[in-house]
């Protein structure tokens, strides 16, 4: 999926509550789903133009996400309808966060770190000088 601008996500927003053209039509021309496009207006609708600028990667909470969960299951709403009360960019994640919570409980909801792999030594070839202490140590032949 393309990567869209505030302008470009205010100008089919605009376009949408102007009456000018349906969410299908709106989206099609523009590249993306008229789900992602209804998305958008709702959260336009209730948060104003901020939403435009929140970032899309966010890392959140582990209580944060059960706390998305259970107002979902508390007042029954969707995925979709959750996601733009709590001002999550992508209904998909509350959706993940179900299944992970069901199928692995609340440690599946905390925050995976996130490590580069370190470079571990191969064994095999030794570094050491040719007789020097380290060298004939390891050979055997002093103690």
């Amino acid at each position: 999926m393309a990567k869209f601008t505030e302008d470009d996500k205010l100008a089919a927003i605009q376009c949408y509550l102007k009456g000018l053209d349906g969410y299908a039509s709106i989206a099609s021309s523009i590249g993306t789903t008229s789900s992602v496009l209804k998305n958008w207006v709702k959260q336009y609708e209730l948060h104003g133009v901020e939403m435009l600028f929140r970032k899309s990667y966010t890392s959140y909470t582990a209580q944060f996400k059960l706390d998305v969960l259970n107002y979902m299951n508390n007042h029954g709403t969707s995925p979709n309808e959750t996601a733009v009360i709590f001002k999550i960019t992508s209904p998909a994640l509350i959706r993940k966060w179900r299944i992970q919570h069901e199928s692995h409980g609340m440690d599946a909801l905390k925050p995976k770190r996130k490590r580069r792999s370190t470079m571990k030594k191969k064994p095999g070839k030794s570094t050491h000088v040719e007789g020097s202490v380290e060298a004939l140590q390891a050979e055997g032949t002093l103690r």
